[in-house]
């Protein structure tokens, strides 16, 4: 499974959360403590927003730990809106263009988790993908797939509808053609004004998710980046956590209407 954070807030350099805590997403990537395998090194990414209205993407093969690259643009990049996740691959191959964040327009996507059974699945799930979304699609993964179904199904205009109806899609198609296998779905989603964090399972094992709300940001990651316990808040299994520009925070049921 992957390893992600997602910041909002007053602009920080990236390192300040990629390299400098305890437990950095670079940490992670070696040593993830809530993950069901504790080395994440098929390839890292990061996405951010900046004076223009879509983000920079950057994203490589290499293990997050052993790249000079991503040190330096962590140390030089400044943001008050950022992904970054360390990705550990659940079958499809290592590339770049496999590797997370994943961009359309205004949006950033990434996701820890899997379509269970996903070969089982993967052909029906993309023959109902827009064109316009297909078009676009880049690599192989479950969970480029996912962010295209959220773009067909109306992000644009109603991105909590939209996640909603990505699930039951997906979980639908699952059930029809026979799948065993969980779908597991932690991601995180941002227009560049907002962050939606989404913690869900088929069954009653969500992968990790904890957010941790500051005067001037919010954090939201796949596990505590540091020992500082009383500060971390778990999301609720099957629900979404919504972080406004102005930092409120709300969270509701996923599947409720």
């Amino acid at each position: 499974m992957c390893r992600w954070l997602s910041y909002i807030g007053d602009p920080v350099y990236l390192e300040k959360l990629v390299f400098e805590p305890r437990h950095s997403l670079v940490e992670q990537s070696l040593h993830a403590e809530q993950a069901k395998t504790p080395t994440n090194g098929d390839g890292f990414g990061l996405g951010w927003y900046d004076e223009r209205p879509t983000p920079g993407l950057y994203r490589e093969i290499l293990p997050a730990w052993n790249d000079p690259n991503l040190r330096s643009l962590a140390h030089h990049i400044r943001s008050g809106l950022f992904f970054a996740h360390v990705r550990a691959s659940t079958g499809t191959h290592t590339s770049r263009t496999n590797c997370h964040p994943f961009s359309n327009g205004q949006y950033l996507f990434m996701h820890n988790g899997q379509i269970g059974d996903y070969p089982l699945v993967r052909r029906s799930l993309e023959m109902m993908i827009e064109d316009e979304f297909y078009e676009g699609r880049q690599g192989s993964t479950d969970s480029e797939l996912i962010f295209c179904l959220m773009l067909t199904l109306g992000l644009r205009d109603d991105p909590h509808r939209a996640i909603r109806r990505t699930i039951e899609v997906v979980e639908n198609e699952m059930k029809v053609r026979g799948a065993t296998s969980p779908f597991r779905f932690t991601a995180c989603l941002s227009n560049g004004k907002s962050v939606c964090a989404i913690r869900h399972a088929s069954d009653d094992k969500p992968p990790s998710l904890y957010w941790r709300k500051r005067d001037d940001h919010v954090i939201v990651v796949s596990e505590p980046l540091d020992t500082e316990s009383d500060s971390w808040k778990a999301v609720a299994p099957n629900h979404t956590l919504h972080v406004e520009g102005d930092l409120t925070i709300s969270e509701e049921a996923t599947l409720v209407c």
